[in-house]
């Protein structure tokens, strides 16, 4: 009898261990089949922060992107989800080729950068995601000048070759019967300057007649002495994704989207603060802060917006064909804008026309 219960209670203890090991190593029950506890408590390993390199130019009409670096916004959406790296440039243009040549995975731009680094791909390289910016461009000129044919023989600087700023002007001049060249000829001599604070350095010690230039660049050339000739009212900044990172991590862009979508609902609300924060990463980028009075009047000619007024970017690409600075206006599927409106819905804003 002792053995039997000996043998017994051995075999019960086998038992118990043999279902305790099952239970905390994920094991299976008869046959080979995962047990039920095991299927419920295996997890897949979590996915690895993806690195975000986010690119932005040094002016007030990328206030979106700089308010959003500077309230945390963006690495707050991100969480453990991702890391942001940031590169400020100069020109939506350099912005643009390092886009093309693999250095950055979403960009805010111009118009014209987004719209030729989409062709340059053949349309495989971006896609625009949201707006950030209208108005807050204008041609700014020197006192006495109060039409375009007194610009004949003058000198105008813009950003590069191609930007929004650059295409504008050349536009208008066309239309008004000035020509330009490439290479800096024609009736008005077009010179691309890059910074934009050198431009404002040449018009002030009287080198140049000109400029179009975004803010705060323009208003600085008003305080030097010169006069807004034309507003340039259209959309001055946009964000852009490869289309390589969307395919690949759609929940990252996301998370963008709305980090985008609360630097601008900051800007509208907040918007000494937001004046603030612009002049903080500038000063940090530049070495210079810009005047109050500047900074001011910068935020006053500049709408913040996430819609990119899809419509006006045709009449942007059919300019730059016509100054023989594209090969095409077609613009089919440069837009995905599907990922903002679910942001904006989420948000409880109104969405945006495709």
């Amino acid at each position: 009898m002792r053995r039997i219960l000996a043998a017994a209670v051995a075999g019960g203890a086998l038992l118990l261990a043999g279902c305790s090991s099952a239970a905390s190593t994920g094991g299976t029950a008869a046959g080979g089949t995962p047990s039920a506890s095991s299927q419920g408590t295996t997890s897949a390993p979590a996915a690895a922060p993806v690195t975000v390199r986010l690119g932005f130019l040094e002016n007030v009409t990328h206030a979106s992107a700089l308010v959003g670096i500077k309230e945390g916004f963006f690495t707050k959406a991100l969480g453990s989800a991702g890391t942001l790296q940031t590169t400020p440039f100069s020109t939506g243009t350099e912005e643009a080729t390092a886009l093309l040549a693999g250095q950055l995975d979403v960009a805010y731009v111009g118009p014209n950068p987004a719209i030729s680094a989409f062709q340059k791909s053949n349309g495989t390289a971006i896609k625009i995601i949201s707006g950030a910016a209208t108005g807050g461009a204008s041609i700014i000129v020197k006192a006495g000048i109060t039409s375009a044919s007194q610009l004949k023989g003058q000198s105008l600087a813009t950003p590069s070759l191609g930007n929004t700023q650059d295409v504008a002007l050349r536009y208008w001049l066309q239309q008004n019967g000035l020509k330009t060249t490439t290479t800096g000829g024609g009736d008005v001599y077009i010179k691309p300057t890059t910074p934009n604070s050198a431009a404002v350095l040449e018009f002030k010690s009287g080198q140049i007649a000109g400029g179009s230039e975004p803010a705060p660049y323009d208003v600085e050339m008003v305080s030097d002495g010169g006069h807004v000739l034309l507003s340039e009212p259209g959309v001055t900044t946009v964000m852009i994704v490869t289309q390589s990172f969307l395919a690949a991590h759609p929940a990252v862009v996301a998370d963008l989207l709305k980090a985008q979508i609360q630097a601008n609902d900051f800007i509208k609300s907040n918007t000494a603060a937001a004046e603030a924060d612009v002049n903080a990463e500038l000063t940090s980028l530049t070495g210079k802060p810009l005047k109050a009075s500047v900074l001011a009047a910068s935020f006053k000619e500049i709408t913040f917006t996430d819609d990119p007024d899809t419509a006006s970017f045709t009449a942007d690409a059919q300019q730059a064909t016509s100054l023989g600075l594209l090969k095409s206006a077609s613009l089919t599927g440069i837009f995905d804008l599907t990922p903002l409106n679910t942001a904006l819905a989420a948000a409880g804003e109104a969405q945006v026309s495709s």
